[in-house]
Formats: structure tokens, sequence, C-alpha cells
């Protein structure tokens, strides 16, 4: 290898950059590719978070193992994506609605698969996290399908984009402003470094960006995206300390390394989680 190439990728390593220079470098880098994708049309929308659902689902499915659970990995995480499928279809038009009770029968076949595991001394706990796994990451991004097209049943990447820009500036006020000032914890059983302090400046961010937002995209009324910035501030914050919880009641840190400076799928996206199935059940009501 020429020395000068062996240098730039030295200099390159991300692994060279203090923690918070690899939350930066990777939230651009990510950020990039799911506002971009999410624009350009509704199957690169498509592809993008279904990669993000795979590697959720996996990331949660491995962490079950490490606690000594014994759920159906593959089959779990392929049942997840065929759920973000078949929503996306519909909602696209390209399925009829029936189509949709497909997956109630596949999902059965979890009980066939466990039954011949000859080595599973706890076959139902087996199922029982196979099936958390659908119901705690595959349904939420499911829905997310729902909710961009929620208008008209045209695919709106405004929706998304809004919804992920708000979540993105709590997060990051909540960084900066509990780095920065927290002293009050918030929830200290669960995550000892969170703090109310960080919280209001989470909230203070996401519902200036929520203000900005109303400005520029109109696919729904302003006061909705000022309801989905308060949606975003509660149900955020609790998927951040649920999925703290379960990382604390299998002693880990963080759910992966595979996003630098942020842990794994799940740790970037946990907020998102809790935060989908109210988003979407407020556009689809009101």
């Amino acid at each position: 290898m020429p020395p000068n190439l062996s240098k730039m990728q030295s200099r390159f390593n991300i692994n060279n950059y203090s923690n918070l220079g690899q939350r930066a470098i990777t939230a651009v880098i990510g950020g990039l590719i799911v506002v971009v994708g999410s624009i350009y049309s509704d199957w690169t929308y498509f592809l993008i978070f279904a990669c993000i659902l795979g590697f959720s689902q996996m990331e949660f499915y491995k962490l079950t193992g490490l606690d000594g659970m014994l759920p159906l990995r593959s089959f779990g995480t392929l049942l997840g994506l065929m759920l973000f499928s078949l929503t996306f279809l519909i909602e696209k038009e390209q399925f009829p609605n029936e189509y949709l009770y497909l997956i109630f029968p596949i999902v059965s076949l979890t009980f066939f698969i466990k039954l011949y595991k000859k080595t599973d001394k706890k076959p139902f706990t087996g199922v029982a996290f196979t099936y958390l796994g659908i119901f705690y990451v595959a349904v939420p991004f499911s829905l997310l399908n729902l909710a961009v097209f929620s208008v008209d049943q045209i695919y709106h990447y405004e929706i998304l984009i809004g919804c992920l820009l708000i979540l993105w500036a709590s997060d990051t006020g909540a960084y900066f402003a509990g780095t920065r000032f927290g002293k009050t914890k918030l929830f200290e059983r669960v995550s000892p470094k969170k703090s109310w302090e960080g919280f209001l400046g989470g909230a203070f961010s996401a519902i200036a960006v929520a203000f900005v937002i109303a400005r520029f995209f109109h696919t729904i009324e302003d006061w909705k995206w000022l309801v989905i910035s308060g949606i975003i501030i509660i149900a955020g914050t609790y998927g951040d300390l649920i999925e703290s919880l379960f990382k604390r009641s299998i002693e880990i840190k963080d759910s992966g390394q595979g996003l630098p400076g942020h842990g794994g799928f799940m740790d970037r996206f946990d907020g998102l989680l809790l935060s989908a199935p109210f988003i979407t059940a407020f556009l689809k009501i009101f």
C-alpha cells in the first residue's frame, strides 16, 4: 500500500476522533443518507428503513440471547421485514388490505419451528421474545408507513423528515444541555446520566425546530407539528429510558457497535420506537 494512502486512511479513521467527534461524523453521514433517500422516492425510503429495521431487530435478538433467551433471530427478523413490506405495499396501493392477514398464519409458524427445537428447554420463552422483537421493533417501523401515507394515500416525505428532525433536535438539545447544565436526575435508577435540565433543553430544541418546520412543510397543519413535537419530547424520552432499562437488565452499555459514537441502531432509534405509534395514531385520527 502506498505510504500516502496509508496516512490518509489513518487520518480519516473515525476511531481516531473523540466520542463527540464520532457522534457528529456518524450523525452527519447517517442523517444525509436517511434524509436524501427519503426525499428521493418512496422506494429509497423503503429500502433505507427496511435496512434500519433489520439491523435493529437483529440487535434486539442478539441482546436477548446474551441474557440466556433463545428467540428465533433470523425468522423473527424476516417476519418484521415482511410486516414492514406488507404495510408499505398496502399503503402504496400495490396490494389490497386483505394481504395483511397473511402475517398471522406466518407468525404462527414460530410455534411449529420451536416444536422441532429439541435442545430448547424453554421454547415458549423463545416464542415470547421472538414476538416481543416484532412488537417492540418491527411494529413501530411499520407504522411509519401509515404515517407517511396518512394524507391522501400519497407518500409525503415531509412527515417523516419533519418527525426525524424534531427527534434529532430533541436528542441533540438534551445531550448538550445535560452535559453543560445537568444536575437534577431525571430517572437515576434507569439512566444516571439523564437530567431534567437535559430534558428541558431537548424540549426547547424540539419545539423550536417544530416551529421552523411548520413554516416550510405544509402537508399537515401547523398545530399538528407542535403536537407531534410534544409526542416526541415525551414518548421519545420514555423510549430512551425503556431501552436503557432493557440494557441495564442485561448489564451492557450499548445495543451494538454499528454506529460509532452512538452505539447500535437501537440506541439511535429508541426514541422513534415509542414515538411512532403515538404519531401514527394522532395523524390517522386527527
